[in-house]
């Protein structure tokens, strides 16, 4: 009985295998829009996908990311300027695009750009703090694929969006979870929507990887900054050395936890773009694949239960 179970499953993986196994033809003519290629992810995909052949559009926040680019890339590749938070940046990227494809439209747009601070627990934060994460990970990626939208259906293309394996299960307050629960959200729903065009919107949901969204200096420093201006009520409820004990878990535990291997989240976003059967849904990294989702199928009171036995006690904690 095992073995006949164990060998449905391994001939269902192999179906799927070669199932997803052709790409795409035509790459030289087709453009794929990547924003926030400065570094990491979009930035690795860029020259990857460049390589492959395709006219990638790489959308960097500051000029050494552009001249970066260009530096290491074919002729082929274009950068320009993106400030997702702007909408006019965003119209003007948009513009760009249109002049530049003509009729044959985008092939695809890859949602990259995120941040990851300001992050701490809720009662840290202002309504200001939200909005300033939000309209970058989430306003953002509306924003983005809003204004291509139209040429995407016109070459019946596909929408990448890279959310978070944190829009599945939330482990921390602050706005991170928040803004990438919308990005699922608003991926669902353009998939749904989308799909009598023929336009295919497929999610990334990467577990800790080493980027800046998990750089244990630049959240250390935004805990500190954090810590700083919030009322001292508020710090008597954690205690006085609560800042130092989550300092010490953003640089020993997340270092440790997160994966240096990017390409195991750029082969999953190069397969989004250029497979002739990409999947619906990426799940990138062990973390991601054998405790995150795992967890976020469990009862929340179990999860609960399980996140809370890593949580720093406060001082003002309830018994």
């Amino acid at each position: 009985m095992y073995l006949y179970l164990l060998a449905v499953v391994v001939l269902f993986y192999l179906y799927r295998w070669i199932r997803e196994l052709p790409r795409v033809s035509d790459k030289g003519s087709k453009y794929v829009y990547i924003t926030g290629c400065d570094s990491g992810f979009g930035n690795l995909l860029a020259r990857h996908l460049d390589k492959e052949g395709f006219r990638v559009i790489a959308a960097c926040f500051t000029e050494k990311g552009e001249e970066d680019l260009k530096k290491s890339c074919s002729n082929n590749l274009i950068t320009t300027h993106l400030d997702a938070m702007s909408q006019d940046s965003i119209s003007k990227v948009a513009t760009m695009i249109k002049d530049r494809v003509g009729e044959r439209g985008l092939w695809a747009v890859v949602n990259n750009a995120g941040v990851s601070v300001p992050s701490a627990p809720c009662d840290w934060l202002t309504l200001d703090d939200y909005k300033s994460m939000l309209d970058v990970n989430l306003n953002g990626v509306i924003g983005v694929t809003l204004s291509v939208l139209p040429l995407i259906k016109k070459a019946r293309g596909r929408v990448v969006n890279v959310a978070s394996v944190f829009g599945r299960i939330t482990p921390t307050g602050g706005p991170y979870c928040v803004s990438k629960y919308g990005v699922e959200g608003f991926n669902d729903t353009l998939r749904i929507c989308m799909s009598p065009f023929g336009v295919k919107v497929l999610c990334i949901e990467p577990g800790f990887f080493k980027t800046n969204v998990t750089d244990s200096g630049i959240l250390s420093k935004n805990l500190k900054m954090l810590w700083e201006k919030m009322p001292q009520e508020v710090r008597d409820d954690y205690g006085s050395d609560y800042l130092q004990k989550a300092i010490s878990i953003l640089t020993e535990k997340v270092a440790k936890i997160s994966d240096g291997d990017l390409m195991k989240v750029v082969s999953c976003m190069e397969h989004a773009v250029a497979a002739v059967r990409p999947r619906f849904r990426y799940s990138a990294g062990w973390d991601a694949k054998f405790f995150w989702l795992p967890l976020s199928y469990m009862p929340s009171r179990v999860s609960d239960f399980i996140l809370q036995m890593e949580a720093i006690p406060i001082a003002k904690q309830i018994k």
